[in-house]
Formats: structure tokens, sequence, C-alpha cells
């Protein structure tokens, strides 16, 4: 069976449980709990060098770090991954613009709220990444205004990708009011057959 290192409130960590349950795949769920060290331990650091979750375990034991190349791992053959060339440059378009343009801004304020507290000594940090998360949220807001979904008419893990921390973008002080077509985009993921939240539940 497929086991996963990670933690189900980090939206790089859900990223992967939500693929999985989309695709009804049977795995494994192992808690690490990144505040207490556990993935700079000697055992985790053996499979993962980088020290960072998620990682994905195969069932020969080989192993997969960075969540978006753990999602085209597993997405493969199935309709999350179509095989046409230029839509898959489209989904690795989404998803590096995730990891570079999205995730810096809006992915770090919500650590530094929600995991941290917002503490004195990292609000001016916090209150830097307003900006740049807005303008991730409206490039994705024009986008959804002329498709359904990020890369066209399909929904495919760029949606996944991008979904994991905007769903939960409030929690770093993003007020999503002003992006109907993200609202929108939001609920009808939320409605998707196989769906899970956060919290593990449908």
């Amino acid at each position: 069976m497929l086991t996963v290192y990670g933690d189900l409130q980090s939206g790089n960590c859900y990223k992967i449980k939500l693929l999985l349950s989309l695709l009804g795949r049977e795995h494994h769920w192992q808690h690490v709990d990144i505040l207490k060290g556990e993935s700079r331990s000697e055992t985790y650091l053996a499979k993962n060098p980088n020290g960072k979750i998620p990682l994905l375990e195969l069932e020969d034991g080989r192993v997969i770090a960075e969540s978006n190349a753990i999602l085209n791992y597993l997405a493969q053959g199935s309709d999350f991954l179509p095989d046409e060339r230029y839509q898959r440059a489209l989904i690795l378009q989404w998803q590096f613009f995730e990891q570079y343009s999205h995730e810096p801004y809006i992915a770090v304020a919500r650590y530094i709220n929600k995991y941290l507290g917002l503490p004195a000594e990292r609000e001016a940090e916090y209150r830097s990444k307003q900006e740049g998360g807005h303008r991730a949220l409206a490039a994705m807001e024009r986008q959804l205004a002329v498709s359904p979904f990020l890369t066209g008419d399909q929904f495919t893990i760029a949606d996944i990708s991008l979904y994991a921390y905007t769903h939960v973008a409030h929690e770093g002080g993003f007020d999503l009011s002003a992006y109907p077509a993200i609202n929108t985009w939001l609920d009808v993921i939320a409605a998707m057959k196989g769906y899970t939240g956060m919290d593990g539940e449908a």
C-alpha cells in the first residue's frame, strides 16, 4: 500500500490527500509533526534528505518528494492528467505558478498566522505577504472568469495544486469576497464526488 508522510493541515500535503480521495486510491497516512521536528529526524531524513513533507513512499520502498511531483505521478493514467502535450504544459505552468507566485505569499502568511499564532516579531513579514497573495489571486480570477478550470474545461491536478491553499486563504488574512470566479470554482471542487476536506470529511 502507498504511504504518505504529511500533515493534513499543510496545503502541500492536503493536495495529495485530495487527489487520492478523488481517485478512490487506498493508502496509509503517516502524520508528521513539523513543529516537533519530526521531519528532521534521522529516520525521516534517510527517506527525504530535504527534510520536508509531503513524501510518498511506494509499495516497493521507493520515495517521491515535492507535492506537485507526487501529484503528477499519482494522476498518471487518469482524467486529472490529460495525455495531450499542450494540456500537460498548461498544468505544469499553473503548478509552477503555484510554487513561485502563490504559495510564497498565501501559504507563508497562513503558516505565520495559523501555525505560529502571528507572533509580533513576524507581523511585518505577514503583512508584506498580502500584496503578492492578492496579485496571485487576481491572476487566478482572470483565468477562472473565462474557463471553469485553470487549464480550460477539464478539472486537472493544476486545480488541485491551487485549490489546496486557496480554499484556506482566509486563514492567512486574504478576503476572497472580491473574487467571484474563484469562489464558484471552490464550490464546484468541494461538491465533487470523492472530495475530502482538510479535516478528512467529505
